[in-house]
């Protein structure tokens, strides 16, 4: 079964002034689907290990900053664009006043810096506007429904970077990044549907997991899905024959002739 090519992709409207993402459409989860979710998490774990130890213990400023150079963006250069900006500037404030171009200049190494440089010293420059500080430890006390939705107001913060904020820094709070290789898996899956687009897919995705599962539980979930596709799901070429989910998946099937699960 041929896979889609990828296409080159221009900085996207949450990069840019006025635009945020668009609010995800009401999370539909059949129980078919959520069995198959917990099936597809109980093997990947066996496959990759669980529970897995949070990569990093950033504070929710700094892995909002992280999370927003990250998009689009290898892991290993959007760190060093992250550390680039921490030794060339005292502190986020100095970012924030910065001539935008010292800060393209910072981060030049990333995917879009021209559109990641001014759309992160607006971040900057809300978050004092609403704070009266760059601090966002308010959000340990907020119910994660309303750090979200503090996190989405911000403007170009999608729903990609609020989970991330929520999960990947010291709230550890219970939500579900998505990326590519995440979203990818999902869809070859059947579980969400193919024209479902990544910002969307967050709260599809989420609501097919257990409402019982604490943080911990939903970070396995992310990251042996995101795993699976950098190991084994590729974009191109996914090695479907030596593949865990293969009697799952209707598009490993499909390729390979495989009988689906008994």
């Amino acid at each position: 079964m041929p896979l889609p090519r990828r296409a080159a992709t221009p900085a996207p409207a949450a990069l840019l002034p006025g635009l945020a993402a668009a609010p995800p459409p009401p999370a539909l989860a059949d129980p078919a689907r959520r069995a198959l979710a917990l099936t597809v998490h109980r093997r990947l774990c066996e496959e990759y290990g669980c529970p897995i130890a949070y990569f990093q213990s950033l504070s929710p400023l700094d892995e909002l900053v992280s999370s927003l150079l990250s998009h689009r963006t290898r892991n290993r250069d959007s760190h060093r664009a992250y550390e680039s900006l921490r030794a060339g500037f005292a502190d986020w404030a100095a970012v924030r006043d910065a001539p935008v171009e010292a800060v393209e200049r910072a981060i030049a190494g990333v995917t879009w810096p021209e559109a990641k440089a001014p759309a992160l010293q607006r971040v900057l420059r809300t978050i004092t506007e609403r704070r009266g500080a760059l601090d966002l430890s308010h959000l340990a006390a907020l119910p994660e429904a309303e750090a979200a939705a503090w996190l989405a107001a911000l403007p170009g913060v999608g729903p990609k970077t609020v989970a991330a904020v929520l999960s990947f820094s010291t709230l550890r709070r219970r939500a579900l990044p998505v990326d590519s290789h995440h979203h990818r898996v999902a869809q070859r899956l059947g579980l969400i549907p193919p024209a479902c687009a990544v910002g969307p897919s967050h709260a599809l995705l989420l609501a097919l997991l257990p409402e019982e599962w604490d943080a911990q539980q939903v970070y396995d979930d992310h990251q042996v899905m995101m795993r699976h596709g950098q190991r084994c799901c590729f974009f191109r070429n996914p090695a479907c024959a030596r593949c865990v989910l293969l009697d799952l998946c209707p598009t490993g099937r499909a390729r390979t002739g495989a009988a689906p699960a008994g």
